[in-house]
């Protein structure tokens, strides 16, 4: 079921199939992608609770292994409309039968979003509802259009990097194997003041995996060298990608509280690098904000 709110000439379109931004428009022009399965079958799912792929596609944990798909469950599974206001879509995911299945933890997502002054703003809540110790990981996947309004191509727009007001001159970043998992070396990316291009090439090794806080936005520049839209964040990780080879119509800018395993890890759970964790009755908050 879908839910539709307007505010300040941005029109925002959810889904409870997922708790799942469909549509994103302002000023008469669509920023989130169209989910055309000839490209990619999604808008901007939310990743939970695992971010990116298992080592053989399981985990462990207290010695008994798990079977998990990519990015966990959440983005495949129906919320519950918990609040709509008149600028505002709260969804509800709760932890069932089905879920502590494949995942034996008791928890309360939430994710919340509302259209601000600046543009819209995502907020996720994740509460341990058990009694155990609960490690996991959440992350966003939202693919924005690039090129926006079916003007012009990649070689004209660019991907602009900013930490802290600065522009990087270049960027740390992690490749994936075939098997999606972090390779185990780096490879540095030069900036042209704090720009990329994209291209085939820049994506050829699937997703680019930064971390370590390098950044804390991302904006997506248009033919005029303007930003037409910015992701800010706080996240330890960030993503950049579009499918391999396809030269796809939009670029996902992904932050992340959680990644992928590494092609070498062999460890329980809780030894995944950058898992999160929460105690009993304790509540994680985290998000973005996107603005025009």
């Amino acid at each position: 079921m879908q839910t539709v709110i307007e505010r300040n000439g941005c029109t925002l379109t959810t889904d409870t199939a997922g708790g799942e931004a469909v549509s994103l428009i302002k000023g008469g022009i669509e920023y989130l992608w169209n989910a055309d399965p000839a490209f990619w079958g999604r808008h901007a799912p939310v990743l939970f609770p695992f971010v990116g792929s298992l080592k053989n596609k399981e985990y462990r944990l207290d010695g008994r292994s798990y079977s998990m798909g990519q990015h966990g469950f959440a983005r495949d599974m129906e919320f519950c409309l918990l609040e709509r206001t008149d600028d505002s879509i709260t969804y509800q995911l709760l932890s069932s039968e089905e879920t502590l299945k494949k995942y034996p933890f008791e928890f309360d997502l939430r994710i919340k979003y509302d259209i601000t002054d600046r543009g819209l703003k995502l907020t996720w809540r994740v509460t341990n509802t058990g009694d155990g110790y609960m490690p996991f990981s959440i992350g966003g996947h939202p693919a924005f259009m690039c090129p926006v309004n079916g003007q012009g191509s990649w070689s004209e727009y660019g991907i602009y990097f900013e930490k802290m007001g600065f522009a990087p001159s270049h960027l740390t970043v992690h490749t994936l194997s075939s098997e999606g998992l972090v390779n185990n070396e780096t490879k540095e990316i030069e900036l042209d003041k704090g720009r990329l291009t994209p291209s085939d090439q820049l994506f050829a090794d699937d997703a680019l995996i930064i971390e370590d806080r390098q950044a804390d936005k991302v904006s997506l520049l248009g033919p005029s060298g303007k930003a037409y839209l910015t992701v800010v964040f706080d996240s330890p990780l960030l993503g950049i990608w579009s499918p391999v080879g396809k030269h796809a119509p939009f670029i996902c800018i992904e932050p992340w509280f959680g990644r992928a395993d590494g092609v070498d890890f062999d460890g329980e759970l809780a030894d995944r690098k950058y898992s999160q964790a929460l105690k009993p009755a304790e509540t994680f908050t985290g998000g973005f904000e996107v603005i025009f």
